[in-house]
């Protein structure tokens, strides 16, 4: 058993550690070693003490030994996604901008972890400042998708989703701003969750675009994300945006019996650009939610064909508001020069990569005198119709579901030259962020060229139970989120 320790999932690791029958330093060896053995060919992490978290692992067996363990999480290893600061750790965002430095305290979500007795494990990479749908952004290195090194394992949280695919840990964090656990969840064949706006603190977690951006657990299982998700919700006074809801006991609710539910089945998911293995897929486990006596109804979100140019708005603007912070003067950074404007000019070219100077220009553009109003307040406007078509369709429907992506991974370099072709790959997935709701992708089923496809499940504000639970039934019956990628 302890040589297979990495094929186990977080629920399964909990239960074997409350037995005595492993403990949680064999554990994380176990996960040490498979990062040594695969990560020359999925380069998931930018960085990792081995030391710093056999530390924690130890830690973990002396609680455990006096009786004093701290939660479920308790010894169990957890992969940050190098966005979100934890102390005296590197926190590179992906960007040669921080390559240097190293956070000076805990993010909320990282606390939390502690506290849970989790094991901080490793540096996860990502498309520089989380901007991407690939992790090719990365300022260090291009993250290889395991079920096929040729592929991406999508992105922004690349690192996190591989990781998880590969073995290297059995649960990971990561950050959604328009499809960014989701979309690598769903390529990797994981389970990845964007919580409703405000359920997790965003303290700690640098910033792309603030109204959009939420951490989310990516796991192997339904149960493991439900796991992660309970240890990190919670309001947080450090976060204007955290909200007080109570925090639902989600990994005992999963194996409630479900009453009969009314599934949305929105028509703008389905129409040009939906590769057929993809559809595929997603109707046969419509198929299983029918013949479970749930009912399907089809429906319409009439702006969601708007969803892509919002976006592109609104997280560009604010990207380049958040990014204006990193002027090669205050910290990071910095150019050899005197001039002060040299070196904020200088600084900010050798440091930010092409698709996050993109996206600045773009940000700045629309902000500018004379496009703001045409531009940047009309998209908000705009936001606020499709918010109010998920706000309309949930009082008919009790979820919508849909694809993640509408295609399977790409291969890498393929949409590298194309931004457009890139943005596009999110156009499911990004008006769960500008709506605000939760969303969840599970796998569904594999193409071909045997590369995952996934299911989301989206649903009103703080529904995750109800989400979980739905995706849970599914799971249970078959066994994609068993399988393991060919490394």
């Amino acid at each position: 058993m302890k040589d297979q320790v990495y094929l186990l999932g977080a629920s399964e690791l909990s239960r074997l550690l409350r037995e005595r029958k492993i403990s949680s330093e064999e554990v994380t060896r176990a996960f040490i070693e498979r990062t040594e053995q695969t990560e020359e060919r999925i380069r998931a992490f930018i960085s990792y003490d081995a030391e710093y978290s056999l530390a924690q692992a130890r830690a973990s067996d002396r609680r455990r030994s006096e009786g004093k363990t701290q939660g479920s999480l308790d010894g169990i290893p957890v992969g940050i996604k190098d966005l979100i600061a934890e102390k005296d750790q590197p926190l590179t965002c992906g960007s040669r901008f921080m390559e240097h430095f190293r956070s000076p305290y805990d993010a909320t979500v990282i606390q939390k972890l502690r506290d849970q007795g989790a094991v901080l494990w490793g540096r996860l990479n990502l498309d520089e400042f989380a901007m991407g749908s690939s992790t090719e952004h990365s300022a260090f290195q291009v993250t290889h998708n395991p079920w096929n090194p040729d592929y991406v394992p999508g992105g922004s949280s690349g690192g996190s989703a591989a990781a998880v695919a590969a073995g290297q840990t059995p649960l990971a964090l990561g950050s959604d701003t328009g499809g960014s656990i989701r979309q690598p969840a769903a390529f990797c064949g994981v389970c990845g969750l964007k919580p409703t706006y405000g359920r997790v603190s965003r303290y700690g977690l640098s910033a792309f675009a603030s109204s959009l951006d939420q951490i989310g657990p990516l796991g192997r299982t339904v149960e493991d994300v439900a796991l992660l998700l309970r240890a990190i919700a919670g309001h947080d006074g450090q976060d204007s945006s955290s909200l007080r809801e109570e925090v639902p006991d989600t990994p005992s609710a999963l194996r409630e019996k479900l009453s009969p539910k009314r599934i949305g089945i929105p028509r703008e998911y389905f129409a040009e650009g939906l590769e057929a293995e993809v559809r595929t897929a997603i109707e046969s486990a419509i198929g299983f939610y029918r013949s479970r006596g749930h009912t399907i109804v089809e429906l319409s979100l009439p702006h969601l064909d708007y969803a892509i140019p919002v976006y592109y708005v609104v997280a560009t603007a604010e990207a380049a508001s958040n990014l204006a912070r990193f002027d090669g003067i205050r910290y990071t950074r910095r150019s050899a020069h005197r001039n002060a404007i040299d070196v904020y000019s200088r600084s900010r070219s050798e440091g930010f990569g092409p698709e996050v100077k993109r996206r600045i220009m773009l940000g700045t553009y629309v902000l500018s005198s004379g496009y703001y109003e045409a531009q940047y307040l009309r998209a908000q406007k705009v936001r606020t119709l499709i918010r109010q078509d998920f706000l309309e369709a949930f009082k008919s429907v009790d979820f919508l579901f849909t694809p993640t992506s509408p295609s399977t991974a790409f291969k890498i370099g393929d949409k590298s030259a194309n931004p457009l072709a890139m943005y596009l790959s999110d156009i499911y997935t990004v008006s769960a962020n500008l709506a605000g709701i939760p969303a969840l992708s599970i796998p569904c089923g594999f193409s071909s060229r045997n590369l995952p496809i996934g299911l989301q499940l989206l649903g009103p504000f703080f529904s995750e139970k109800d989400l979980l639970q739905m995706a849970y039934a599914f799971e249970s019956e078959h066994d994609f989120s068993s399988r393991q990628a060919p490394l």
